[in-house]
């Protein structure tokens, strides 16, 4: 199968990202994890920014990964685990760099006094790599396996839109930002509208096929599986991913396998 280049050219309105000392994988991550389980924070008594994580312990490896990426800004105890919580039975993986200039200057780019601002100055920053980590930290494959949602709760409706409209014009994927009603999760007790960003299937595989070659464990290819019910549709797409990610051949068979029995026992 020929390979489509979906690699656009992106006109960096800030140079400044470009000039912290930090490597580009090391940026890339960061920047997609603050879209999803990660943060920027510049903790009360400190000059200096940290980078924090969390993911639950059945994310471990996805959890390793990054952390095994990111030792230019780690310490000897930057990784902990927590204990289960109210709101989940398993424990979670916590990862804490050290404070340092490189990633205060990363704050100050994306960040307005301590908190995430989305901006297009620093979306445009994102690599391939980085809607990798967001979809991974907080994107599913919904629908009879086929379409797409990037849980956005965080977000005000006006930040999600703007998340829309940079997918829409820096990569081509139309995502559309709709509300959803549910409980509040601190609480439980009353409900909030939260915004999310929806992918329809076609542009759900837009989407994948920009992230596909940058999947960097096996534990999380069930993300990228698209589900048919016409075998030659399914054939199709399960060649494509293992074409971007050749050595995870045998584990996208098993994780297919996985899917599809999970799915069918869902629908009984």
């Amino acid at each position: 199968m020929k390979q489509i280049n979906i690699m656009k050219q992106v006109n960096l309105t800030s140079k400044f990202i470009t000039k912290i000392p930090l490597s580009d994988t090391c940026k890339s991550i960061i920047l997609g994890s603050i879209l999803g389980d990660g943060s920027l924070k510049i903790h009360k008594g400190y000059k200096n920014a940290r980078f924090k994580m969390r993911h639950s312990i059945i994310q471990k490896e996805y959890f390793d990964w990054k952390v095994n990426s990111l030792t230019e800004i780690s310490t000897p105890k930057s990784v902990r685990i927590q204990s289960a919580d109210g709101f989940s039975p398993h424990k979670k993986v916590i990862y804490q760099s050290s404070a340092c200039l490189p990633l205060t200057q990363l704050h100050s780019a994306t960040y307005h006094q301590n908190k995430l601002r989305i901006r297009r100055r620093w979306l445009n920053h994102m690599t391939p790599l980085s809607l990798a980590i967001w979809w991974l930290d907080d994107g599913s494959i919904i629908s009879d396996g086929k379409k797409g949602v990037i849980c956005t709760d965080g977000f005000d409706e006006k930040s999600v839109k703007l998340l829309a409209r940079y997918l829409e014009k820096v990569w081509n994927v139309h995502a559309r930002a709709r509300p959803v009603s549910q409980l509040r999760r601190k609480t439980g007790a009353e409900r909030a509208t939260y915004y999310r960003l929806w992918l329809g299937a076609k542009q759900l595989k837009v989407f994948l096929r920009i992230i596909l070659s940058h999947i960097p464990v096996p534990s999380m290819l069930s993300k990228v599986i698209l589900l048919y019910k016409n075998p030659k549709l399914q054939q199709r797409w399960i060649s494509e991913v293992k074409e971007q990610l050749p050595h995870f051949s045998k584990q996208v068979d098993v994780e297919y396998a996985n899917k599809r029995q999970k799915w069918r026992e869902f629908r009984k």
